[in-house]
């Protein structure tokens, strides 16, 4: 059921932890808050989470922030930009949370723990042994307010762990699951702040979201075992809850299990990949990418398919989301990339090919290859096809093998011939246009008795001289008279060699 807060300015965050590259689901997830906030007039908070202190990695939170203004995502707060409820690195708001702790310690909601790694590891390995589930079940939970406080102040190593009830259940309502109870009995006294005195992501992403006033939590599927707790901790502080929005998980091409790194290095020997980086090194437009990762998990009806950003930001609505598990399909990827492509104004597309053509050592410049993206749109997937598409218009001669001039059916003298007859033709031409080049040589076919492919095909060899090209007489157009006849020229004489 909509929300009445789905319709007011909201406050939304996409919070990632530098840990590696930004990938799909994480790109998903930024793109469904970055959705909410502008169709609401609301604000989308990049916040970096970055307590994970032993998995941090200092490349990352950069890669996040390339990656997400490559997809065209902008926010309104974060840890580049500032903002009214900064810092936006969870490692610099230690202060912020280490009163919320002692709160929930005096309230008897929380409790300093000073069990060892042994311990905690024998009593587990003990609970498992009787077939019960394992939770903690050390002395500490126990201890009086006094001890615990005297063992802290002489120096005890210890850490936080919230007191979970015993008894009862917790109903948490999913925006797309509904209500969702879980038995309290069932649940463990987690540890919501490490020996280091830094929270952990429990403590820290609730306090986060409530002091920076998010009214929507978008978030994966695989955190709902974190629900019931991340419920308690809002509850023990009296705050109003955010909504939940769990979403669905992406899952391997095969859609037999979550993907892994093992899968991730696999696609790459293959030209595939599920981190954005990486993406438009391997041609994909960002608008391309962002209208196919919408659709795994979301459907604006059951016909439309294409989606600008601006679509999506009118078009988006929560109760559209589908929580079933989507297969990552690059097929799709490639149908998506090619309709935008085929939707970018042809300077658009060349300013865009460019990067490719330079990286192929060619000479291209963009005006030439504005002529040509009209030309090559209609059959490019992606753009780092473009150099396989473009590479002969910017060379100073090409190579056509002697026997790719030879026609179906022909013999090297009847295919010189006919060749010879077409360099004639369009040398004679008045006016150096596709229209009146193919008049000219359709007229030729039906007078030699050939078949159009035959004659059609020798030109292009002879002018293209590699296995894809753009449309015959338009890129002879592009080509010019004098390259254009001066290639048919040098086939003729191959042809020589052969007769």
């Amino acid at each position: 059921m909509p929300s009445p807060r789905d319709h007011q300015p909201v406050r939304v965050r996409f919070a990632p932890s530098p840990t590696g590259l930004l990938h799909l689901g994480g790109a998903r997830t930024a793109m469904y808050n970055y959705l909410l906030a502008r169709q609401t007039g609301g604000q989308f908070i990049l916040r970096i989470e970055d307590t994970d202190q032993k998995r941090y990695d200092p490349t990352a939170e950069q890669d996040i922030i390339d990656s997400l203004h490559w997809l065209g995502l902008q926010w309104d707060e974060g840890p580049d930009v500032g903002g009214p409820h900064g810092p936006y690195r969870q490692s610099e708001r230690k202060a912020l949370y280490q009163p919320l702790a002692a709160q929930l310690i005096e309230n008897g909601q929380a409790f300093y723990c000073f069990c060892s790694r042994e311990e905690l590891e024998a009593s587990r390995n003990e609970q498992k042994a009787r077939g019960v589930q394992a939770r903690y079940a050390g002395p500490c939970r126990d201890l009086s307010p006094e001890e615990a406080q005297a063992r802290v102040a002489a120096g005890a190593e210890h850490v936080i762990r919230f007191k979970m009830p015993r008894e009862g259940s917790i109903t948490v309502t999913d925006r797309l699951r509904g209500d969702i109870t879980f038995e309290n009995r069932n649940l463990d006294d987690s540890v919501i702040v490490k020996s280091d005195g830094l929270p952990v992501y429990h403590l820290a992403a609730m306090a986060d979201d409530y002091l920076m006033k998010i009214t929507h939590v978008f978030r994966g599927e695989e955190w709902l075992p974190s629900l019931p707790l991340h419920a308690h901790i809002y509850r023990a502080f009296g705050w109003t809850e955010p909504e939940w929005v769990h979403l669905s998980l992406f899952l391997k091409p095969s859609g037999k299990g979550k993907m892994s790194k093992r899968e991730t290095e696999a696609m790459r020997l293959t030209g595939q990949t599920i981190f954005v980086k990486e993406m438009g090194a391997l041609g994909f437009l960002p608008e391309g990418v962002l209208n196919w990762v919408a659709l795994m998990g979301w459907s604006y009806d059951d016909s439309t398919e294409f989606f600008t950003l601006e679509d999506l930001v009118s078009k988006f609505t929560i109760d559209r989301l589908n929580p079933s598990n989507a297969a990552i399909d690059f097929k799709k990827l490639d149908h998506f990339n090619s309709l935008h492509l085929r939707a970018l104004p042809p300077e658009e597309l060349a300013r865009r090919c460019m990067p490719f053509l330079v990286a192929a050592g060619l000479p291209a410049d963009l005006e030439t290859v504005t002529r040509i993206a009209p030309i090559i749109r209609e059959r490019m997937v992606t753009l780092d096809e473009a150099p396989d598409w473009m590479a002969f218009f910017f060379k100073d001669k090409v190579e056509p093998a002697p026997e790719s001039l030879i026609a179906k059916d022909l013999t090297a003298a009847e295919s010189r011939a006919a060749l010879a007859r077409a360099t004639a033709e369009l040398e004679a031409l008045p006016e150096w246009t596709h229209t009146a080049m193919e008049e000219k040589l359709r007229a030729l076919v039906e007078e030699l008795g050939l078949k159009a492919g035959q004659l059609f095909g020798l030109v292009r060899n002879a002018t293209a001289a590699q296995p894809v090209s753009p449309p015959l007489f338009e890129s002879m157009e592009i080509l010019g008279r004098e390259v254009t006849l001066a290639r048919l020229k040098y086939a003729l004489g191959l042809l020589e060699t052969l007769t």
